[in-house]
């Protein structure tokens, strides 16, 4: 057994034995903030419940958080987060989350519970501006191994979007308007960002509910110093730092709830097209044009559509059983022509597939076996048929599609177990039949202990696997030079993570509220994927493989602490983490020293309820990123300065019932656009700097949204 269980066993021993010898929580400061102690969380959970008795330290990101923030996708809510970093790109046109230094393939994201498609995968390395959030309630984020209850891949934590599926009124009509400038850049048309809303929802009777809900978000893109499509001079600045990107995004939901039983079908469609303009200006010639300026450019569509039928009841008058079957795909393709820039002319236009991955996916749980408040045991399966699709670069460029099926079919158990009302431990278990690897398992534990004063103890060990991307297993590349090859005999990656929690609010007779929260978290990563040096091709050129060779070591000190006071919210988090890497790719070995970096963030808002406005404020510091980059000779140990975001925005009701919202914001503040990257080699030698593109400036905008609600 490891060194690190010990202690954590030990830990919950000695607070399972406090709490056994302590007297019962009394039930003052519930009486006095109802609201805040019955905020319900259903993720990791066995049953919904409290936020302050879950057992999983869960935190949550409320409607209200999100439209302080004018977020229009997940990407605009996350880069506030404090242990997440977005990771967008200008010249693909995505935004991915990073999370303790890991990318997005270990962090996997939910809708309802539901793992969502992309077209390379499922739940992991998702397309943040992808996400719409128009029908969101709140988002819950756990942090740290979720493999028991949510599978391969759930390394470093996961993330529910929780979407809204009944509602007050008889109908809900919201209507939204929002234009942003891009930097200085912004036209009705031409320039700037243009978002459009439209969401219905109507409450038929007291059983059925029904939504409908619209977007468009058209990203005019960023030129920054490169001059656009039209653009003849072959000097390198023909096109855009930032792709124009537009979206149109669409759900509609059907709920029916009566007594025990509710059931809901939600369906979501998506359609998007980036645009790419190549740099590279070409000269040709022909008899009817002469001579002529062209460019050979592509546009990218990625359509999803998404299936989701959930279920949940009680069976025998007691078993509450929860299902859902859901079957989605995603597919990019591409289209590649030749633009003759003086003709405003496309030519020799082709279209093909270039990625897909088709989804058919069933999660069911069965809890409440015993009439019991001290023990709950809950049961559950996960079935997943992935049928994913490439296009791969073969030896002698010839490209080649390849289809290929990986399942897995899952069998899960988790129990709660209340050794009194204030100690509680939840030991968990899963087991997964895999088509394409050797079977996995997942297994974790974890306590809360309610200490007097409202203190809230939490911990936990998990032990989870991350399962070899379609990338990663199939993808080729093999031209003249090159030889870049996925591997079939890939193996998954194992983890174990550790955290301790400590979290206490304090309320005041004034109506102050404090609340301050400690986490110190660990994680080991072992078999890590690497492209590595495998040998040579008969012609003597390098070949690069997939293979598990490298590792991977985290540890983590956290706080959030947040003051409320009447109208006024205040928070403050600070993150400490180091990161100890050993990247092995055959020829070159990398030094597994720890990288340390700090992170901090804060927010403010303050309303007044007088003028119906409020003014809030974000503001997050990313401390200098430190990690080791090959040059092709030896690894680099290369730092991307420190960066400052801040965000503001004012909000204004107007009208009779606050229909009309106005909100004017600025993102971005303090300008950042690209960050220098600085390199050292592991002999001390100074390396070339580079930059590194991580946004395009401050942007001005401005959101109208007219609710009609009766």
């Amino acid at each position: 057994m490891h060194k690190q269980t010990q202690v954590f066993l030990s830990i919950i021993s000695l607070l399972g034995f406090s709490a056994l010898a302590q007297e019962a929580i009394t039930d003052t400061i519930k009486k006095n903030n109802p609201t805040h102690l019955d905020e319900v969380v259903v993720t990791g959970q066995i049953e919904s419940q409290s936020l302050r008795r879950s057992i999983q330290n869960v935190r949550v990101i409320t409607r209200k958080d999100i439209d302080q923030l004018a977020a229009n996708n997940l990407g605009d809510v996350l880069n506030q987060y404090i242990n997440i970093t977005v990771m967008p790109s200008g010249t693909t046109g995505r935004s991915t989350v990073s999370m303790f230094g890991l990318d997005a393939l270990y962090f996997k994201i939910l809708i309802d519970n539901i793992p969502i498609v992309n077209e390379a995968g499922l739940g992991n390395n998702i397309d943040l501006s992808q996400i719409n959030l128009n029908d969101v309630e709140r988002i819950e984020i756990i942090e740290g191994s979720m493999g028991v209850t949510h599978g391969a891949n759930a390394v470093s934590g996961i993330l529910n979007i929780i979407t809204k599926k009944s509602s007050r009124n008889e109908w809900e009509i919201k209507t939204t308007v929002q234009e942003e400038t891009v930097n200085t850049e912004y036209g009705l048309f031409k320039e700037g960002r243009h978002i459009q809303a439209l969401q219905l929802g109507h409450t038929i009777n007291e059983n059925w509910y029904v939504s409908v809900n619209a977007n468009r978000n058209d990203f005019q893109g960023y030129l920054g110093n490169k001059q656009g499509q039209d653009y003849s001079v072959n000097d390198g600045l023909r096109g855009y730092n930032w792709l124009p990107k537009e979206q149109f995004m669409t759900n509609a939901l059907v709920s029916y709830q009566k007594n025990d039983f509710r059931l809901f079908y939600r369906f979501e469609m998506m359609d998007e097209k980036v645009d790419y303009y190549n740099s590279q200006v070409q000269t040709l010639f022909n008899t009817d044009l002469g001579s002529y300026r062209a460019s050979d450019d592509n546009r990218y569509f990625t359509d999803r559509f998404y299936h989701h039928l959930n279920g949940t009841g009680k069976l025998f008058s007691q078993l509450n059983y929860n299902v859902s079957v859901s079957h989605q795909k995603q597919q990019r393709e591409v289209e590649s022509f030749i633009y003759r820039i003086w003709q405003d002319q496309e030519v020799n236009n082709l279209k093909e597939k270039d990625q897909s991955m088709e989804v058919l996916y069933s999660t069911g749980t069965l809890s409440n076996f015993f009439k019991s408040k001290t023990a709950n045991l809950q049961i559950g399966y996960e079935l997943v048929n992935n049928n994913g699709f490439s296009v791969v670069q073969e030896a002698g460029s010839t490209f080649t599609g390849i289809r290929k099926r990986i399942e897995n079919y899952d069998a899960f158990a988790s129990s709660e177990i209340n050794l009194s009302d204030r100690f509680s431990v939840r030991p968990g278990f899963r087991y997964s039949f895999q088509s394409q690897f050797d079977n996995q398992y997942a297994a974790s534990l974890g306590f809360r202990q309610l200490l007097s004063h409202d203190i809230q103890v939490r911990g936990s060990v998990g032990k989870s696997f991350r399962t070899p991307t379609f990338e990663e297993l199939y993808q080729k590349m093999i031209f003249p030079g090159h030889y870049f090859s996925g591997n079939e005999n890939l193996t998954p990656e194992t983890s174990i993570s550790y955290e301790i929690s400590a979290r206490k609010t304090h309320y005041f007779p004034s109506g102050l509220m404090m609340s301050n929260n400690l986490v110190v978290s660990y994680m080991d990563i072992k078999d890590r994927i690497t492209t590595a040096l495998t040998g040579f091709t008969p012609d003597n050129v390098p070949m690069y493989e997939a293979i598990n060779i490298s590792k991977y070591n985290m540890w983590n000190v956290s706080t959030t602490n947040q003051i409320q006071y009447k109208n006024l919210n205040v928070s403050l988090g600070a993150t400490l983490v180091g990161v100890s890497q050993l990247i092995d790719s055959g020829d070159l070995r990398s030094n597994d020293e720890y990288l340390y970096s700090l992170n901090l963030n804060t927010s403010v808002s303050y309303k007044v309820p007088k003028w119906s406005t409020t003014f809030a404020a974000y503001y997050k510091y990313n401390g200098k990123a430190r990690e080791y980059q090959s040059d092709g000779n030896e690894y680099v140990l290369t730092t991307v300065q420190a960066t400052n975001w801040l965000d503001a925005s004012v909000a204004k009701s107007f009208l009779k019932n606050k229909a009309l919202n106005v909100q004017l914001g600025a993102r971005n503040l303090l300008d950042i656009t690209n960050v220098t990257r600085t390199g050292n080699t592991q002999t001390g030698s100074h390396a070339a700097s580079t930059n590194v593109m991580l946004a395009y400036g401050r942007s001005y905008y401005l959101k109208l949204v007219y609710n009609l609600n009766f």
